[in-house]
């Protein structure tokens, strides 16, 4: 695989690292003077200095091949979108990620088709939430190409669904129960399989159906 990674930065240089380490053929493309002379001395004719978001730069690291992949991790949004922008529609890149610095900036990726996309800020708050008991539905994964999403919910011993079978249960269309953890021990969702307090079951379903999906398994 060919891989072009915009922004030499610790995400940038850790990625080209670790995919280097695994054979793969990568260009690193940093724009900073000092930062790019600490990379050449390492990844010497695999990184390149420029702007990622100039043409004749992204040329000249071998976008016209084109690459397998182009990763954006530059520490500015915009210049992560356009970089995606460019190599999907200008150089036909069959795969881009792109970094989020700013969560507020995700609906931008969003109505531009970026897709897929990593934010720290965003991962960190699902963690966090996943470590606070009083979250009963903590959103895991959005399959933004997919339009589907994946939430983990905790029933309660007050759950309306607490000793009731996954069959006998009025999920919202569009949704679907994957799996049930109990003392430690996973299971596949079906429908004999009987929810108990303290279940930590995983759902996939449609954005915009969490409050249908929380009346069923949570609320009274």
């Amino acid at each position: 695989m060919y891989a072009l990674v915009a922004g030499g930065g610790k995400a940038g240089s850790n990625v080209a690292r670790s995919l280097t380490g695994m054979g793969h053929e990568v260009t690193l493309i940093e724009q900073r003077p000092y930062r790019f002379a600490q990379l050449e001395s390492e990844f010497e004719h695999q990184v390149q200095q420029g702007d990622a978001t100039e043409l004749f730069v992204l040329e000249r690291a071998g976008i016209g091949r084109p690459p397998d992949l182009v990763v954006a991790l530059t520490g500015d949004d915009e210049d992560n979108l356009i970089i995606c922008q460019i190599a999907k529609e200008r150089y036909g890149v069959p795969k881009t990620i792109a970094r989020v610095n700013d969560p507020r900036n995700q609906a931008h990726f969003d109505l531009l088709g970026i897709s897929p996309t990593i934010c720290a800020t965003t991962s960190i708050m699902a963690l966090i939430e996943h470590e606070v008991p009083e979250h009963q539905l903590v959103h895991l994964l959005e399959l933004r190409k997919e339009n589907l999403e994946i939430v983990e919910v905790q029933i309660g011993k007050d759950s309306p669904s607490a000793g009731k079978k996954v069959e006998r249960l009025s999920l919202p269309e569009g949704s679907r129960l994957i799996s049930v953890m109990r003392n430690g021990k996973a299971e596949i969702a079906v429908g004999a399989t009987e929810l108990q307090p303290g279940d930590q079951v995983l759902a996939i379903l449609e954005p915009g159906k969490e409050d249908e999906l929380r009346r069923v398994l949570l609320k009274r």
